[in-house]
């Protein structure tokens, strides 16, 4: 594929134009926009209404109406942005609450008046086969079971080599349970018990991952992430042994709600179904017994999106494709990055795959920081990876990407925000993060970020030396910053270093 085409290829989801999904669950009504439908679209817009359709669902078999007033003003608001906002195609799915209730295809009818489109009511194995789908699309190595709690169910999938496999929809939502128990917590582990005592199929999960999905255990990610302090606070693949899941969930099964009012961050909204969210997290790890959980930020609105991908798509990296976006849209050529990756291939040729994958997409985006104030650019591009759309990677990953291109920016290794990033990271990946970084400052500042120069240059270790390489008609592009930047490198690798010319 010429750059030309890869460049059409990974524009072609803008091109296509704004998508948008309207979830209708059972504790709140959320739209999200998203720019295009390609690989990993961007989120242009997200919010939420919490309605509580599905309160008093178990003992009245009806939607809330203080919940339908709520909804149905959302909805209209939701239809009306999405034309401001230029969504070419609007996707609108209700879930458990109005799957189960006695009024439900009323609501449809009256939804479907409002907004004007179609409302699509999924059953049960359709969410939680979109829910995987959404896991999958962001973690595609994802091995173990998805877990996707709403206010009325709880979806339980498993997952492995990319596709989907036994399923099971069932009625734990934190709404309907607290609902069903009375209150009583002792009542409800035993129905959460007996009810996932009927799934024998969750033993294929010992020692595997639980990839959990939803708001209210992102909810406990976070208030985990505080309690232990931890650097980066970003909660899409946060992971958690499988006994410090259980033991944040059972503390927080049995708060109070004046004990929960007093945690920060956390939301008034969610202080009367947590502690059944809780609840629940703790009886699936102990049923199941996987070795960790790790949390997940995409679910069955990516989901949906995801399987309408044609299989070519479908089966592109995602951090790849987010990077030579992020790197084509920031940066000054888009087809430098991929003239960065061949020109550092020789310097690390021990890597292995990951590594490589990781150098890929860092080498896309060694030039997202060139029209920031020189004084800032280094921990600007620091905190747009750390805190960037990337899914595909894990949270060392993410950190290893960021430090590379703090280094590329000539950032302070002692500096807080860099601190931040390593704090998750040995000293050997830290290393290989700099290592790359200066690598990549020497390649632009040799080349001047433009294309077409690199490509005829080399840079590796040879005999203990590193060696620079330059054709006779590139030789002039040698002076004193290109060999401060290569002692740079040298420094880092206990190299002395060379620069020859060649024929």
């Amino acid at each position: 594929m010429s750059i030309a085409e890869t460049a059409a290829h990974r524009t072609k989801g803008k091109q296509i134009g704004r998508v948008g999904v309207v979830d209708i669950g059972s504790n709140s009504v959320r739209l999200v926009v998203y720019e295009g439908s390609g690989r990993n679209p961007a989120t242009m817009f997200n919010e939420k209404v919490l309605c509580g359709l599905g309160r008093k669902l178990a003992s009245t078999g009806r939607l809330d109406p203080e919940g339908l007033v709520s909804a149905y003003g959302a909805l209209e608001r939701f239809v009306a942005l999405s034309r401001v906002m230029g969504v070419r195609h609007l996707d609108i799915v209700a879930t458990a609450a109005v799957r189960d209730a006695a009024d439900g295809a009323d609501f449809v009818t009256r939804a479907g008046d409002i907004s004007g489109l179609p409302i699509r009511v999924l059953s049960g194995q359709e969410e939680a086969y979109f829910s995987a789908e959404g896991v999958l699309s962001a973690i595609p190595e994802a091995d173990g079971l998805v877990g996707d709690l709403g206010g009325g169910s709880l979806e339980l999938v498993m997952v492995g080599d990319g596709g989907v496999g036994a399923q099971a929809t069932t009625p734990l939502g934190p709404l309907r349970l607290m609902e069903v128990a009375a209150g009583d917590k002792a009542k409800a582990t035993q129905i959460i018990d007996q009810t996932l005592a009927e799934l024998p199929w969750l033993d294929q999960l010992r020692g595997r991952s639980f990839f959990a999905v939803g708001g209210a255990w992102r909810a406990l990610a976070k208030i985990h992430m505080a309690q232990v302090s931890y650097p980066l606070r970003v909660l899409h693949h946060y992971r958690i042994q499988r006994g410090d899941v259980r033991d944040l969930s059972r503390v927080i099964a049995n708060l109070s709600r004046d004990s929960l009012e007093r945690i920060s961050g956390l939301s008034r909204r969610r202080l009367d179904t947590l502690p059944y969210a809780a609840l629940l997290l703790d009886r699936v790890l102990k049923a199941a017994r996987p070795k960790d959980v790790v949390f997940s930020s995409y679910g069955l609105r990516e989901g949906l999106l995801f399987s309408r991908l044609p299989s070519r798509e479908r089966g592109l990296d995602p951090l790849i494709e987010t990077a030579c976006e992020m790197g084509a849209r920031m940066g000054r050529f888009a087809e430098h990055g991929d003239e960065m990756f061949a020109w550092t291939a020789k310097l690390f040729a021990d890597e292995n795959v990951e590594d490589r994958r990781l150098r890929r997409a860092a080498c896309h985006l060694s030039d997202i920081g060139w029209r920031g104030h020189p004084d800032y650019r280094a921990q600007q591009s620091l905190f747009e990876i750390l805190r960037g759309p990337f899914v595909g990677i894990d949270h060392q990953g993410r950190a290893q990407l960021a430090l590379a291109i703090y280094a590329r920016y000539d950032g302070d290794p002692e500096a807080g925000a860099c601190r931040q990033a390593s704090a998750v990271l040995d000293e050997k990946q830290i290393l290989q993060a700099r290592v790359m970084g200066c690598s990549f400052r020497l390649g632009h500042c040799l080349s001047g970020a433009t294309p077409g120069v690199l490509h005829d240059c080399s840079l590796q270790v040879e005999d203990g030396n590193l060696v620079l390489r330059l054709p006779r008609r590139h030789v002039h592009l040698d002076g004193e910053v290109v060999r401060r930047r290569l002692a740079a490198v040298g420094r880092l690798l206990n190299c002395p270093v060379t620069v020859e010319t060649t024929a």
